[in-house]
């Protein structure tokens, strides 16, 4: 009898969803920030290349000052 008690709590446990919503959550934000690393990882390199561009231009201006 105690037995059965014991085995009916744990199937009604594990029938249970209230943390299904959590572990969606959970894997929504991750595929987000795995998303956005790949991204940030891909645009890393143009983006330092520009960023020399634009201050190799910067440094040939002459600034003029009366």
């Amino acid at each position: 009898m105690k037995r059965l008690r014991i085995i009916e709590k744990i199937t009604r446990r594990m029938r249970s969803e209230d943390g299904a919503v959590t572990v969606d959550w959970v894997v929504l934000t991750a595929a987000i920030v795995g998303v956005g690393m790949a991204f940030g990882s891909m645009i890393s390199d143009q983006a330092i290349g520009v960023g020399d561009k634009v201050a190799n231009h910067i440094s040939t201006i002459e600034v003029v000052t009366e």
